[in-house]
């Protein structure tokens, strides 16, 4: 059954009314902060955009304030500068920052969850039409209040809550879905990391160690950057200190190789494998560098275990932190037997199919999980509109 279909049947033949979001919830803004204000320790965390989002890193408050500036565990926030979009809130109770709304719907007209969705559905069009700003996009109070939301059967609160409790409980099924597949997927991460560290720790004796510039061929001599003027759009990947940075027409290199990143940040922060596998025809410029070796084995062996390792040791250069090319061939490794290298080899590239790969493996079905749940989501919040909901 199609989603525009099933929301015929739900809807069996009841109006739909396009209302302002002012007049089915209210939008209560957070209390604005002085630096000094903000303490290391305190009572309360103070929830700001990036601790919204991903940052971990929080501020503190002994301040009591009314009531209206906490929010608490299944809160409905929504952030409204620099980084836009809806949350339930699954934290204790904290302060919310002057950048965040608290939403709170008429409960006889609206439920919290399916607002929710609304909100999200409706996030990048609202970037798009309302968005201000020019260092800092945000949308302002008075353009969200006007957007307009569909409530199914306005005369009848009753059925228009359970309507509304369908269509949550139909997109609460895929995002579900989702969330186990991407809790399994963390999970399945730590196990990788675990067994990486395990089979990749020797005990003395066990493999003899070797100066990485012993193992490898470097071919650092060979790559180059693409100036902006010869940079022609092309099918060739040009790849960079963490991957792929543009596609061009010429190429250096041609078959499989490992990249190693030469940026000292990069190096540190660690947000990308430091160490990645490339095939075929590509351009490499001079933050990577690059090995070849005489097997895949190799290849993907050292591949694995620069990346479990710390290089912070090997970085040279105050201003500009790299790993040279002196440094990165000074890195030893543990070199064990042929035969185990291609066992702890089988093993890693399993984990690393099911925990990393695009094309199979979790991230995949998490991909696809996600592509399902947008689209059931858009058909069954796309009510019809009249001409005079669409004034």
């Amino acid at each position: 059954m199609s989603g525009v279909n099933f929301l015929e049947r739900l809807l069996d033949g009841a109006a739909v009314e396009w209302k302002a979001l002012g007049e089915v919830c209210r939008f209560i803004n957070g209390r604005a902060y002085k630096q000094p204000e903000l303490l290391d320790q305190g009572k309360y965390p103070v929830l700001r955009v990036g601790n919204f989002f991903t940052n971990g890193n929080w501020y503190y408050s002994n301040l009591e304030l009314e009531e209206d500036k906490y929010c608490d565990r299944n809160d409905l926030l929504y952030a409204w500068s620099a980084s836009f979009g809806p949350r339930i809130w699954d934290g204790d109770k904290v302060i919310y920052h002057y950048h965040i709304w608290k939403v709170v719907p008429d409960a006889n007209i609206i439920s919290k969850k399916y607002l929710y969705y609304l909100l999200d559905w409706d996030t990048k069009a609202l970037k798009e039409e309302h968005g201000t700003g020019s260092t800092m996009m945000h949308v302002s109070k008075g353009s969200i209040e006007k957007r307009l939301v569909p409530i199914p059967c306005p005369d009848n609160p009753d059925r228009s809550l359970a309507i509304q409790a369908e269509i949550v409980r139909i997109l609460d099924t895929f995002t579900a879905l989702t969330a186990e597949l991407t809790a399994e997927l963390t999970d399945r991460k730590k196990q990788y990391n675990y067994y990486r560290d395990r089979l990749l720790t020797f005990e003395e004796g066990e493999a003899e160690w070797n100066p990485l510039g012993e193992l490898a061929e470097n071919l650092d001599f060979m790559r180059k950057p693409v100036t902006s003027g010869l940079r022609d759009s092309g099918e060739i990947p040009y790849y960079g200190a963490s991957g792929i940075v543009d596609y061009v027409k010429d190429y250096i290199f041609d078959g499989d190789f490992l990249l190693v990143s030469e940026d000292g940040a990069n190096l540190v922060a660690r947000n990308n494998p430091i160490a990645f596998s490339i095939s075929g025809k590509s351009w490499v410029n001079n933050h990577a560098h690059i090995l070849k070796f005489n097997t895949y084995v190799e290849r993907r062996y050292i591949e694995y275990y620069l990346n479990s390792i710390d290089l912070t040791p090997y970085i040279s250069g105050a201003a500009q932190p790299k790993l040279n090319q002196k440094n990165l061939n000074s890195i030893k490794i543990p070199n064990p037997s042929p035969t185990e290298q291609a066992r702890i080899v089988a093993i890693l590239d399993k984990f690393d199919t099911l925990t990393h790969s695009i094309s199979e493996g979790l991230p995949r079905e998490i991909t696809l999980r996600q592509q399902q749940y947008e689209y059931y989501r858009d058909l069954l919040l796309s009510f019809p509109k009249t001409k005079e909901d669409e004034k």
